[in-house]
């Protein structure tokens, strides 16, 4: 089945009224691909669709349930040899985001993800982070690694300068607790960078 397909099966069951065909090819049109149909404004989608709010809520819910199934198959192993599953996760729950956000992915001695947490919330360009509080929430989980995410809402995951900035005092204070930060992954819609790959780490 196909993006438009499964679409309108989803369009069908919110507003019967409406030819889900038709519907799921203006929104496929108009936001690029299902990822970004999901991850369009409220009011965006209002303007587009006379169930804007039921489909925001339904796309969102969908779009959680598809987040856990990849965060569940990222957690059963360690990270650093389930990496493709791991980046599954950081793209499913971050490539289409509207907003930049900052997580941290918190890891056990064994490499196992102990807890994902979002560290900022910013917006289109920019999410603030403060290295000294990502190093003393590592510390209150007793955590042995990290992996730093973040999101470009424009699409492309190469990394800025004051990301790579950043990056380097996270690693700086981090090294000196004796915590290891495997890498810091940029995900974008066109792709994901990692400064591991890169030689920035």
């Amino acid at each position: 089945m196909d993006d438009q397909t499964l679409l309108a099966l989803i369009l069908e069951r919110m507003d019967p009224e409406t030819d889900p065909a038709r519907l799921a090819a203006a929104l496929l049109e108009r936001f690029g691909s299902l990822g970004g149909v999901a991850g369009a404004a409220p009011g965006e989608l209002a303007q587009a669709s006379s169930a804007g709010s039921a489909l925001r809520a339904e796309l969102t819910l969908l779009r959680e349930f598809a987040v856990r199934l990849a965060r569940a198959e990222a957690s059963r192993r360690p990270v650093i040899t389930s990496w493709t599953a791991l980046v599954a996760y950081v793209r499913a729950a971050l490539a289409h985001e509207p907003r930049e956000q900052f997580r941290t992915l918190f890891l056990d001695r064994r490499n196992i993800l102990l807890r994902d947490e979002m560290t900022a919330d910013g917006t289109v360009d920019h999410a603030p982070v403060y290295p000294r509080e990502v190093i003393r929430r590592a510390l209150e989980l007793s955590a042995s690694a990290l992996i730093l995410v973040h999101n470009h809402p424009s699409g492309d995951p190469t990394p800025s300068q004051a990301d790579i900035q950043m990056t380097r005092q996270i690693v700086e204070a981090a090294r000196v607790f004796n915590l290891q930060v495997h890498d810091h992954l940029v995900v974008g819609r066109e792709g994901t960078a990692s400064f591991k790959a890169l030689g920035l780490i």
